[in-house]
């Protein structure tokens, strides 16, 4: 089944690629993509999740002389973020031009960033993981080039250097955990063994490099540099693939190779870890209300939220870890449904600048449906209870709480910033009144808008039911914990949340 979500993608950017019919290569496209995404959503009727461990695991032995097999498998933490893989790419594909330049291309290479992050999400051999974490750099790198914006060429090449950084960053930790424990391959469960014979000392220079490779992909303050660029010039589908996606390879390396893997590292780093995370949280919603592009409002709004994920790794409670998948899923949803709404509009009416825009809630002349759907998509950012954004943050933030409770008030005050940025977005963008002389601007038809609508109904639904996307995850996440040298304070008690069919109850107070 793991196999399958990697080799049909690819197999079908090799179909797409030489489809001889141009108009009809993104129906084909489609076809794979959703065959996809039924594949991922059966691993959900496989998955049992009572359990911590790895399940539908694959092996084949592969390259045994350097270390490298074929190791695959999926647990809580890879499960959501699979899934969320397989839908952002039904979306970005759907909602494409069939007439899009060099359509077999950009179909062929959507395929292909589906299935190397499948393999990415899957692997369980450290050096399976880098190939298919590098792979994913040429296919993004030829998206933006080709169809980026103006300055494309640049955001394109700076996005090439700090993901190939990123990498070799990453690569020199897993020589360095696998030689120095003297583990005889570089499969993920021996190394995780073998880690506790590296001297703790070292094992904190290990994490270090490999905290600046996957920071730099989430990414996190100062790692943050490559983003703004990259996000703007990208077309709204790649730059929903970036933040919805590729983020995330990220954010799962800080949990999977960082804090799963080197525990009592991680532990000796957490207070450092909040900091940092504290300090994403705030550039990027102060960044956020600076902006006058609503796409690099977005972008710079991505930045804070990736900074929640590090802040509930960081404290190491079963409520933050917990929260951490959550807030991994939600803002995939979230940014995606922002970056598809603006690429709509862009498109309808010719402008991203907030001095330009106004009054796009109008009924008659504006762009009514597409102004709402933004409002519940900046609401949901901003984290109003009842939507998915919420329930994410919440329990990241009662989680951190009895660890970092004067940074995770900041990053409260932060959550309460996001709502201003989104305030000032939708109040130009949405309300005011139209330019009788300009204002006409064209439809938005149901086939353009399902995409975005298919979005927000999953973040009602997911906000109202958070059962339905925590459960699989908590076992893992628990498991997690275990391993880690973080303490709530001795006086805590617990508490019970009432959350229909949920066993994520445990709430930590002091």
């Amino acid at each position: 089944m793991l196999s399958i979500l990697i080799w049909l993608p690819l197999i079908g950017a090799i179909f797409v690629g030489f489809y001889p019919n141009l108009t009809a290569a993104r129906t084909a496209a489609l076809a794979i993509a959703s065959a996809t995404l039924l594949i991922t959503l059966s691993l959900f009727f496989k998955f049992d999740p009572t359990t911590s461990g790895m399940q539908m695991e694959e092996y084949l032995p592969w390259i045994n002389e350097i270390g490298l097999s074929y190791r695959l498998g999926v647990d809580g933490l890879s499960l959501p973020l699979l899934a969320l893989n397989s839908f952002l790419t039904w979306i970005v594909i759907y909602g494409s031009k069939a007439d899009i330049q060099r359509s077999r291309l950009y179909y062929a290479l959507i395929l292909v960033v589906s299935s190397v992050v499948a393999g990415a999400f899957v692997a369980q051999n450290l050096l399976l993981f880098i190939l298919f974490y590098e792979l994913e750099l040429i296919p993004i790198y030829l998206m933006i080039a080709i169809w980026g914006g103006e300055k494309r060429t640049y955001a394109a090449m700076k996005f090439l250097i700090y993901t190939a950084i990123s990498g070799l960053l990453i690569l020199l930790g897993f020589f360095a955990i696998t030689w120095l424990s003297g583990s005889s391959g570089f499969d993920y469960n021996i190394n995780l063994e073998a880690i506790a014979s590296i001297p703790l000392p070292t094992q904190v220079i290990i994490l270090t490099v490999l905290l600046i490779g996957f920071g730099i992909k989430t990414p996190l303050v100062p790692l943050h540099t490559w983003l703004p660029d990259v996000y703007v010039e990208a077309s709204p589908s790649v730059a929903i693939l970036l933040g919805g996606v590729l983020a995330k390879l990220g954010t799962y390396g800080l949990v999977r190779f960082c804090l799963q893997l080197l525990p009592d590292a991680w532990s000796q780093l957490s207070p450092v870890l909040g900091i940092i995370a504290t300090i994403s949280v705030l550039y990027g919603a102060l960044t956020a209300i600076a902006q006058t592009d609503i796409k690099r409002m977005v972008a710079y709004s991505s930045i804070g939220h990736m900074g929640y994920v590090l802040l509930a790794c960081a404290a190491g409670t079963k409520l933050s870890l917990i929260g951490a998948v959550g807030q991994m899923v939600s803002h995939g949803l979230i940014l995606a449904a922002l970056f598809y709404l603006v690429g709509v509009i862009e498109t309808k009416v010719g402008t991203r600048d907030l001095n330009a825009l106004n009054g796009l809630l109008n009924p008659i002349r504006g762009l009514p449906l597409t102004s709402t759907l933004l409002i519940i998509g900046g609401m949901a950012s901003a984290g109003i209870p009842g939507l998915v954004g919420f329930i994410a943050e919440f329990l990241v933030f009662q989680g951190s709480f009895t660890v970092f409770p004067i940074l995770t008030l900041l990053c409260i005050i932060a959550s309460g910033l996001t709502a201003v940025y989104f305030v000032i977005l939708l109040n130009r963008t949405c309300f005011g009144k139209l330019d009788n002389a300009t204002a006409y601007y064209p439809k938005v038809t149901w086939t353009e808008h399902t995409p975005a609508l298919i979005l927000v109904a999953l973040i009602f639904f997911l906000g109202i039911q958070p059962s339905w996307l925590l459960r699989w995850s908590e076992p893992t996440t628990n498991a997690m914990v275990a391993s880690l040298m973080i303490d709530a304070p001795s006086n805590s008690k617990i508490i019970v949340l009432s959350y229909p069919e949920a066993k994520v109850n445990q709430v930590l107070l002091p």
